[in-house]
C-alpha cells in the first residue's frame, strides 16, 4: 500500500472514530433529557418475578390487550423496545429466552437467583393538549429483579450475631422435623465453642443449617423467614467464608470470644455477611429504585397451611422495613431517592375462579395489612393487586347429571395431583380448585369442618402450564395473556405516561 492510500485509510478511520464518537456522546445527551424510572421487582422465592417482568415487556412490545393501562386504552402508546441497560455491571434479565421458555416450551421459565437489570423505552403521545404540541413524549423504564429473600436481610443490620443466633435457632426449634439433623450437629459442637477453629466444622454446620433452610422453602412448608438470604442463593460467592458460618447456641455466656475460635470466627463471618453482603445491595441498587411491586404467591402457603400464612405475614412485614426506614437509620442514610409507590400483587389468580380474586385480594390486604400501614404513615402510595402475568387457564362450565358446575380449563403442570388423580402435562382438564372463605381467618386456622366431605376440608390449588397462543385469522401470534396485568401497569407507570 502507497504511503499516500495509507494515510488516506488512516484518515478515513480516524473521521469513522470521531463519527462513533459524536454519535455516543449524542446518544448520551439524548438520553439524559429522557425521565427514567427504575422499577424494582421483588417477591420471594416462585412468586413470579421472571414471568411478571417477561409478560410485561412482551406486552408492551408486541402490543397487547392492555385497556386499563390509560397509554394504551387511549391509543396514545406508541411503541416499546429495549435498549442497552445503564449498569454494565449487573447481569442482563435474559428476556428472550425467558419469553420462548413460555410461548413454545410452554413451560415456565427457572427463577432467577441474582440481581438481574432491562431497560425498556416507551414511546407515547401525551395526554395533555400542550404537551402533544411539544412532541412525542419517552420513557426509559429501567427494571430491577431481585430477589425478596435479600430484602428479609435488612434485619440483620439491627442484629448483632448473638441476636441473629437467638432469632435463627428459635425459628428451627420450632420446626424440629425440618431443622432435626441441624440441631444435632449443633449439639454435637456444642462444647467446642471455645476451641481452636475448624474449616470442616464450619462447612458441615453451614450445610446443615442450609439444608434446614432448603426444607423450610418447599412447597409443602412453603415459610418464608429463612435469613441469611444468600444461604440458598448463593451465585458466585458460593464455599465462601461469608457464606460459610452458622447460628450458635450462645446461652447466657457473654465473655468475648478469644480469636481464632469456632465462635470467633464464626462471629466474624457473620459480620462480613453484613458488610459485603448485606450493605452494598441496599446501597447499590434498593438506594436507587423509584417504585416497587412485591409480587406474593398466597396460593402456596393457603397449600401449606396456617404456619405457612403466619410466617408470610411475618415475612412480608419484614420486607416492608426496607421501605420504612426510620431516620436514625443506616439505611435512611442512603436512601437519596425515594419509592414513593408500592405495589403488592397476589399472583397466579388464574389458579381461582374469577368470583374468588376479590377474596385473594382481601387475604393479601390482611396479610401486608400493618406493613401497608407502615408505609402509608411515611408517605408512600401503597395497593393491593390480585393478578395473574400470564393466564394459564379459562373459565369454564362442567355439565354432569344435569348440574352446572363452574370450573377452570387448563393443563395441569407433570405431576400434579388432586386426590387420587396425577395429571401427565399433556391433557387439558376441567378442575374445580374450591373457594376461598368467606371468613378468612379460617384460613389462618387448622380447624377443620367437620360437615364437609374429607375431600374438601382443605383447598388445594394445582399449577397450570402457560397457554398456547391465540393466533389471529392472518396468521399472527397474539400477546401473552393475563389478568390484571394492566392494572398494575397504570398504578406503576400510569403518571408517567400521562
Amino acid at each position: 500500500m502507497s504511503p499516500l492510500n495509507s494515510l488516506f485509510k488512516n484518515a478515513k478511520l480516524a473521521l469513522n472514530d470521531a463519527q462513533t464518537a459524536l454519535d455516543n456522546l449524542t446518544d448520551s445527551a439524548i438520553d439524559l433529557t429522557v425521565p427514567t424510572v427504575r422499577l424494582g421487582v421483588t417477591g420471594l422465592a416462585r412468586s413470579g418475578k421472571t414471568v411478571f417482568i417477561s409478560a410485561l415487556v412482551h406486552n408492551l412490545i408486541a402490543g397487547g390487550r392492555l385497556p386499563l393501562l390509560d397509554a394504551a386504552g387511549t391509543g396514545r402508546l406508541a411503541r416499546a423496545y429495549l435498549q442497552p441497560q445503564p449498569d454494565d455491571d449487573v447481569p442482563r434479565f435474559n428476556y428472550e429466552q425467558h419469553v420462548e421458555t413460555l410461548t413454545k416450551d410452554r413451560l415456565w421459565p427457572e427463577s432467577t437467583h441474582q440481581i438481574s437489570e432491562l431497560r425498556l423505552t416507551i414511546e407515547y403521545e401525551s395526554a395533555t393538549f400542550l404537551n402533544r404540541r411539544l412532541g412525542g413524549g419517552k420513557l426509559h423504564l429501567d427494571i430491577v429483579d431481585y430477589p425478596g429473600e435479600w430484602l428479609l436481610d435488612l434485619a440483620l443490620l439491627r442484629q448483632d450475631f448473638r441476636r441473629f443466633s437467638e432469632e435463627a435457632l428459635r425459628r428451627a426449634k420450632a420446626r424440629p422435623d425440618l431443622s432435626e439433623e441441624f440441631l444435632e450437629t449443633l449439639a454435637r459442637y456444642q462444647d467446642k465453642l471455645h476451641d481452636e477453629f475448624s474449616e470442616e466444622v464450619a462447612k458441615e454446620l453451614a450445610s446443615t443449617f442450609t439444608t434446614y433452610l432448603s426444607r423450610c422453602r418447599d412447597d409443602e412448608n412453603a415459610l418464608s423467614m429463612l435469613p441469611p438470604g444468600r444461604f440458598l442463593m448463593p451465585g458466585d460467592m458460593k464455599e465462601t467464608p461469608a457464606l460459610t458460618f452458622a447460628p450458635l447456641d450462645l446461652g447466657n455466656t457473654q465473655v468475648k470470644p478469644k480469636a481464632g475460635t469456632l465462635l470467633a470466627i464464626m462471629e466474624r463471618r457473620y459480620e462480613a455477611y453484613r458488610k459485603h453482603v448485606v450493605r452494598p445491595f441496599f446501597k447499590n441498587h434498593f438506594a436507587r429504585l423509584d417504585r416497587q411491586i412485591v409480587l406474593v404467591d398466597a396460593l402456596t402457603a393457603i397449600n401449606a397451611g396456617p404456619e405457612a400464612l403466619d410466617d408470610l405475614s411475618r415475612a412480608l412485614t419484614e420486607i416492608m422495613g426496607a421501605f420504612r426506614p426510620g431516620k436514625s437509620s443506616w439505611l435512611f442514610s442512603i436512601l437519596s431517592r425515594k419509592i414513593d409507590r408500592i405495589l403488592f400483587t397476589a399472583t397466579k389468580a388464574d389458579h381461582l375462579r374469577r368470583e374468588d380474586h376479590d377474596h385473594l385480594e382481601m387475604l393479601l390486604k390482611q396479610l401486608v395489612e400493618k406493613a401497608i400501614n407502615r408505609a402509608e404513615f411515611s408517605g408512600a402510595s401503597v395497593e393491593t393487586l390480585a393478578l395473574a402475568s400470564v393466564r394459564a387457564t379459562r373459565q369454564a362450565t362442567v355439565h354432569h347429571d344435569g348440574v352446572e358446575t363452574p370450573a377452570l380449563l387448563g393443563t395441569p403442570m407433570p405431576n400434579e395431583t388432586i386426590g387420587s388423580m396425577k395429571f401427565d402435562g399433556d391433557e387439558e382438564a376441567a378442575i374445580f380448585p374450591g373457594d376461598l372463605p368467606d371468613d378468612l381467618s379460617d384460613l389462618f386456622t387448622a380447624e377443620q369442618d367437620q360437615d364437609k366431605p374429607e375431600d374438601q376440608t382443605a383447598l388445594k390449588y394445582v399449577r397450570f402450564r402457560p397457554p398456547k397462543l391465540e393466533r389471529t385469522a392472518e396468521g399472527l401470534t397474539l400477546s401473552l395473556p393475563h389478568i390484571r396485568l394492566d392494572s398494575a401497569m397504570e398504578f406503576l407507570l400510569g403518571d408517567k405516561l400521562a
